[in-house]
C-alpha cells in the first residue's frame, strides 16, 4: 500500500511538473490548421508552428505540391496536407526570382515607374497565389477532409489570401501573421487599425514619424495611391470568394473577421502609433540565444584575433548577383581588418579578399550572437534585423525590394545602421560605411539599446503568439477585442454622415436665422417708410 502511494505521489508530481513546463495540459490541446506563404514568411510561421507542437497541439500545415521550402518529407512532428496543383515547384521558385530581379534592379527615378513596376510584379504573384487558392477550396475531396478534421482555429499570412476563406468555409476561427500589407490597408480597412498619415509613415515611402510639410504631402499621396490599388486589386479574389461561398461577399470583408492579427515587428523597431487590443505586437518571436558554430567555422572565426568578423547575408530570396556588384561589395570586404562571413551562391568573384569567405548558407542567429561578431550587412529583412537587434549588432544595409528600404530607414533613424543603395554604391562607400559602424562607438550603444528594450518584456513574443492562439481555441474566437469600427462604412468610420448632417443643420438654421432677420428688416424698412409718410402727408 505505502509503495502504491509513494508512486501515485510521484505520478502527480510528475503531471505537475509538466504542465507546469507548458509540454503537456490535459484536456487543453487543439488542433491548428495552417496556412503558409513562403520564404522568411514560412521561417517566421514555422517557429510559431513548432512551438505549438512542444505545447501539445496537434497542427497540419495545408500547402500545395510547388511548395518551395516546406518538404513534408522530412521527419517532423506537424502534419502536412498537399494538394496538387497545375504549377510546379520550378514554376514557383522561377517567378519569385524574376519579380526580385526586376524589383531589385529597377531604378526609382520616378514614382510612376516604380510603382508600376511594383503593381504589376504584386499581381503576378498574386495570380499565382491566387491558383493555388483555387486549387484547394474547389477540391472537394480536400475540404470534406478538413471538415471531418475539426480543426480549432487557422493560422494564417494575409501576404498569401485564402486562409480567411478557409475558415469561413469550415466556420472556426483564424488568426493572422504578418509584417505588413501594401499601405498598411489590410490592417486599416479589415483590422480597423487606424493609421494617420500625420505621423505614421506608409510602408515603401522610405519616411520617418517626423515629416517635413512636403514629407506629409508625399506620405499622404501614397495613402491614396495604395487605397486605390487596392480597391482594384480586391475584385478578383471578391469573385473567387463568392464562387466558393455561393454568397456576396469581399476580401476584406472575410480578412475583417481575424481575431488576432500578429504583427511581426515590436516598438525597438517601430514608431509609435495607434493600436487596439486585437493587434499583438511580436517581433522577434524566431529569435534565440547563440548555439556553437561548426568547428570550421568557428577556427575561421576564432582566427580573426581582436578584430572580429563581419556577417554579410541577403537573406534566403537572394542568393546571386551580377558580377560587377559582387566585385564591387567583394572587393570593400578585402580592404578591412575583419574576416568576413558571405552568405554567397554565385560565382567567385575576383576581387574577394583572403579575409573572405564564402557560404551558401550559414548559421546567420549563431553567427550575430557571437562575441567576436563586429557587423552585420544586411539586405533589412526583418528576420535578420531582429536577430542583429536581438544580439546587439550594429548594421550596414543594402535594401533591395519589399519592405527593406523601410525597415533600414527604421533602423538608420534609430542610430543602429548605415544604409546604402546596392545598385549605385562604390567600394569605397561600402568600406566608409563599414569602418563608421565599428569605429563609431555610438551604433553599438544605439543597437545595445535596441537589445534591451527588446529583451525588457512582460513575456518573450514567442510565449505571447501561443497564449493567443490558444486563447482563441479556448473561447472560440476573441470578438470581444474586435472594435466597432469593423461594422461601420468608410462614410460613417470618417464621420463624414455626422459631419454633412451637422453642416446641413448649421446651414438651415443660418438660412432660416438669415430669412427671419431680412424679414423683420423688410418689415422695419415699410413700417418707417409708412411713419414717415403720415407725418409728412400731416405736416403738410
Amino acid at each position: 500500500i505505502k509503495c502504491s502511494a509513494y508512486l501515485s505521489n510521484v505520478f502527480t508530481l510528475v503531471l505537475l511538473l509538466l504542465q507546469l513546463s507548458g509540454h503537456f495540459s490535459p484536456g487543453s490541446c487543439g488542433k491548428v490548421l495552417v496556412w503558409p506563404t513562403e520564404y522568411s514568411h514560412w521561417i517566421n510561421m514555422k517557429t510559431i508552428v513548432d512551438a505549438l507542437v512542444q505545447r501539445g497541439h496537434e497542427v497540419t500545415v495545408l500547402t500545395s505540391s510547388a511548395s518551395i521550402l516546406i518538404d513534408p518529407n522530412k521527419p517532423s512532428a506537424i502534419q502536412f496536407e498537399i494538394f496538387p496543383t497545375s504549377l510546379t515547384k520550378d514554376d514557383f521558385e522561377d517567378l519569385f526570382k524574376r519579380l526580385i530581379s526586376k524589383w531589385t534592379y529597377t531604378p526609382k527615378d520616378t514614382f510612376w515607374t516604380y510603382f508600376s513596376l511594383l503593381q504589376d510584379n504584386t499581381c503576378e504573384y498574386f495570380d499565382c497565389i491566387q491558383k493555388l487558392c483555387k486549387d484547394a477550396v474547389l477540391n472537394k475531396n480536400l475540404m470534406t477532409k478538413l471538415q471531418e478534421s475539426r480543426f480549432d482555429v487557422i493560422l494564417a499570412d494575409p501576404a498569401g489570401p485564402c486562409g480567411e476563406l478557409l475558415a469561413e468555409l469550415l466556420k472556426i476561427p483564424f488568426v493572422y501573421s504578418l509584417r505588413f500589407s501594401f499601405g498598411y490597408t489590410i490592417e486599416k480597412y479589415s483590422g480597423g487599425l487606424p493609421f494617420p498619415p500625420s505621423y505614421v509613415p506608409i510602408v515603401f515611402s522610405e519616411l520617418s514619424d517626423h515629416m517635413t510639410f512636403m514629407e506629409r504631402v508625399k506620405n499622404m499621396i501614397y495613402v491614396l495611391y495604395f487605397d486605390f490599388w487596392f480597391q482594384a486589386f480586391s475584385e478578383k479574389w471578391d469573385q473567387l470568394y463568392r464562387e466558393a461561398l455561393g454568397r456576396p461577399t469581399t476580401l476584406f470583408e472575410l480578412m475583417r473577421k481575424a481575431e488576432i492579427w500578429f504583427i511581426r515587428t515590436y516598438w525597438d523597431f517601430e514608431f509609435p502609433r495607434p493600436l487596439l487590443p486585437h493587434f499583438q505586437f511580436v517581433g522577434g518571436l524566431h529569435c534565440k540565444p547563440a548555439k556553437p558554430l561548426p568547428k570550421e567555422m568557428e577556427d575561421f572565426v576564432q582566427s580573426s584575433g581582436e578584430n572580429g568578423i563581419m556577417v554579410f547575408s541577403l537573406g534566403s530570396m537572394v542568393n546571386i548577383m551580377t558580377e560587377e556588384r559582387a566585385n564591387v561589395i567583394a572587393s570593400a570586404l578585402a580592404q578591412v581588418p575583419q574576416k568576413v562571413i558571405w552568405r554567397y551562391d554565385g560565382k567567385k568573384p575576383d576581387t574577394l579578399g583572403p579575409n573572405t569567405r564564402l557560404y551558401k548558407w550559414i548559421p546567420q542567429n549563431d553567427l550575430l550572437g557571437h562575441p567576436k561578431t563586429k557587423a552585420f550587412i544586411t539586405h533589412g529583412g526583418t528576420n535578420g534585423i531582429y536577430e542583429a537587434i536581438y544580439h546587439g549588432i550594429p548594421m550596414v544595409g543594402l535594401p533591395m525590394f519589399g519592405d527593406q528600404p523601410d525597415n533600414i530607414v527604421r533602423m538608420k533613424t534609430k542610430g543602429a545602421a548605415i544604409r546604402l543603395d546596392f545598385n549605385t554604391m562604390s567600394s569605397a562607400d561600402l568600406l566608409n560605411a563599414l569602418k563608421t559602424v565599428i569605429n563609431d562607438p555610438l551604433y553599438k550603444e544605439n543597437t545595445m539599446k535596441l537589445s534591451r528594450i527588446h529583451h525588457d518584456q512582460p513575456m518573450k513574443p514567442l510565449d505571447r503568439t501561443v497564449f493567443w492562439i490558444e486563447f482563441v481555441m479556448r473561447h472560440k474566437g476573441a470578438k470581444h477585442l474586435r472594435p466597432a469600427a469593423n461594422d461601420l462604412t468608410w462614410v460613417q468610420y470618417h464621420s463624414l454622415d455626422v459631419i454633412g448632417f451637422l453642416l446641413a443643420c448649421v446651414a438651415t438654421a443660418t438660412f432660416v436665422i438669415t430669412k427671419c432677420v431680412l424679414f423683420c428688416c423688410r418689415k422695419f424698412l415699410k413700417t418707417g417708410k409708412k411713419k414717415k409718410s403720415d407725418y409728412l402727408v400731416k405736416s403738410y
